[in-house]
């Protein structure tokens, strides 16, 4: 078995892993039983569809003519999951929210230190 093969493995059993215990913890939400072929079906199906959206997150990108797969590649890859697509235009607007605070936040402090900086030297002129 060659990495390639091996890596992918190791990511399935990790996919099949998780899809295990969020079925376990649905099942006793919901006092119900989810049996193991059940759990195999759904984390192959969740397998699989992670692939197709790598595939076209590449495809996306490549159209592009880029190498990184960016926000927008991501909202047309769940354009036709309207669920999966609100939640990314929602988590997308959240970042970018958030980034533009860092940003404002980081203009604030290096405003602040500058003014520190000068100062800082005003007073060591007044001393020289």
């Amino acid at each position: 078995m060659d990495e390639d093969e091996a890596q992918k493995q190791r990511l399935k059993a990790a996919v099949h892993y998780t899809v295990g215990s969020l079925c376990q913890n649905i099942a006793a939400d919901c006092e119900k039983q989810i049996t193991k072929q059940t759990i195999a079906a759904i984390a192959e199906t969740a397998f699989r569809q992670c692939d197709i959206f790598a595939k076209d997150l590449e495809a996306f990108a490549r159209h592009a003519k880029r190498h990184t797969v960016t926000v927008d590649d991501v909202k047309l890859t769940a354009r036709r999951t309207t669920a999966l697509y609100n939640y990314i235009q929602r988590k997308s607007e959240e970042l970018a929210l958030n980034n533009q605070e860092l940003k404002e936040k980081r203009k604030k402090n290096a405003a602040k230190r500058k003014s520190k900086d000068m100062e800082a030297e005003e007073e060591n002129e007044l001393e020289d």
